[in-house]
Order: C-alpha cells, then structure tokens, then sequence
C-alpha cells in the first residue's frame, strides 16, 4: 500500500537519513522506533510530505505521492503530528468537521453526508459528550481523541501518527493505544506510527521497524526485534525480555545502560551515602 524506496534526506546540508527502504502492508499497524536523533520523526515528515525527498521515492498504491496533490493526498492519508494546535475558540465539533474540507466542493460548505461522517467520527471515539466543548478546556488525552476523530473524518486509507502518546499519562495512553487498535481491526485503517516506548510498539504493532543512525537497522515482527541482542546494539542497554503468556507479546526491563561507566557511578554513591 505504502512502499518507501532508498529514501535519502538531509537537514541543513547533512545527511540524517541514508537510503531507507520498506513497505506498509494495507490494514497492518506499523512502528517506527529507534533512539532519539536517529531520523525517525524525519522519516514520518517525507512520509506526509512535508519534507523534501534529497533522492528516492514514497509511492501510495503504486504512485508517487510527489505527483499526488495535497487536497488529494489528504483524502487518502490522514496525519497527526507530535504537537497539534487548533485555534482556541475551536470545539470538539468544529476541530472534527475541520477533517471533512479535503472532499469539499469549491463552496467549503458541509452538507448532510458530511455531518454523518463527523457524527460518526464522534461515535467511533466516544467523544459524544465533550462535542460541544471547546479544545482547550479538554485533558491531554481528550484532545488526542479529537485530533484523531478529525483524523477519521477524513475517512482516510493510511493514518500517520508522530508520537501520539507522548505528554500523556499511563492511563490515557493505554486508552489511545487501544483506541487506534480498534479502528485498525474494525474499520480496517492502516496505521503508521512513531513511538518511542518499545514495549508499546511491541504489543500493538503487527510489524516494528527499527531506524539506527538513519538507516534501517531491522524490520520485523515484534518477538524479531524485542530481542537482548537488537535492544543492547541500537539502545545501548542490557534488558531482560519476557513474553506474555496472554497474547505471546513480548516485553523487557532494562537492567543496566551500557553506555554509563557503572563502576564510577557506584563509586560516587558511595562516596555521598
């Protein structure tokens, strides 16, 4: 569905991402992690054009999305990046209807499939109750869910989400996480997204790639990258990996950080204790 192909990009004239290639399966979820630097938030910029290919290509269903307009690429691939802002005096309503303008007329006027498709958008997140509420006034997790349902009333093919977990509690990450678990395995949306929790990643994704450096270090199904040898090489950490019994799903505790001189660590402690 979404083909990646020796994408090469750079920032200020250096080169952060060498030759990266791979492939997102329709109706699949789909992780990019990796250590902070390393091009993966990058990487998600080209894959919503908004960064500047230096060579390679980005091909939607066989054609490249440099040759698809942006109205129409907005149709079929919807984005949610780090840090949205809606206008202060937006509503929920307002925010999720914003999603509908992609498939409007010259006039930008909503008619009646349009209010459908936002009332459903609201539905699908449970947002019924805050709908009238202004964006501001609403939790971390709140908004998240909002930005996703304009997300929704885009009635995209392919959602792209840069970090959507982060600033936001245990809790309401979880509710996140199994929100856009839902909509993957009812409404059949295609999922990428780039996390920076690895034990996330493994449990929702059906595939996790893995950026080093800016290059493709491993692709794979979770239980191929939640590994000793991958998480001690590109994470610089000494783990020990588990596996739940409930689903198979691989997880880790970190043990030591490999790259902290640990003996002169404990020599300090010692020393203030």
């Amino acid at each position: 569905m979404l083909k990646v192909n020796n994408l090469c990009l750079s920032y200020e004239g250096i080169e952060t991402v060498k030759n990266v290639s791979f492939e997102i399966k329709k109706e699949s979820i789909t992780s990019i992690i990796g250590p902070n630097g390393c091009g993966k938030s990058t990487i998600f910029k080209a894959l919503s054009k908004s960064k500047r290919l230096d060579s390679g290509d980005i091909w939607l269903q066989s054609k490249s999305i440099s040759k698809i307009d942006s109205k129409a690429l907005a149709r079929r691939m919807s984005i949610l990046p780090q840090s949205p802002i809606a206008p202060d005096d937006f509503t929920t309503r307002d925010l999720i209807g914003y999603g509908r303008y992609p498939h409007l007329n010259w006039t930008g006027k909503l008619h009646k499939k349009d209010y459908e498709i936002i009332d459903w958008a609201i539905t699908e997140t449970k947002l019924e109750k805050l709908q009238h509420r202004k964006i501001i006034t609403l939790s971390g997790g709140e908004r998240q869910r909002a930005w996703i349902a304009m997300a929704l009333a885009q009635q995209p093919d392919i959602l792209l989400l840069d970090e959507p977990t982060t600033f936001l509690d245990i809790c309401h990450q979880f509710e996140l996480l199994e929100l856009i678990k839902r909509l993957n395995q009812q409404i059949g949306l295609t999922i990428v997204m780039v996390l920076h929790d690895i034990n996330q990643a493994a449990r929702y994704s059906d595939k996790i790639i893995v950026i080093k450096d800016g290059q493709k270090y491993k692709e794979g199904k979770p239980y191929e990258i939640v590994t000793k040898s991958v998480l001690e090489d590109v994470f610089n950490i000494e783990v020990k990996v588990f596996e739940d019994n409930e689903n198979g799903c691989p997880y880790f505790i970190p043990i030591k950080n490999k790259a902290v001189n640990n003996e002169y660590v404990e020599k300090l402690l010692r020393e203030c204790s």
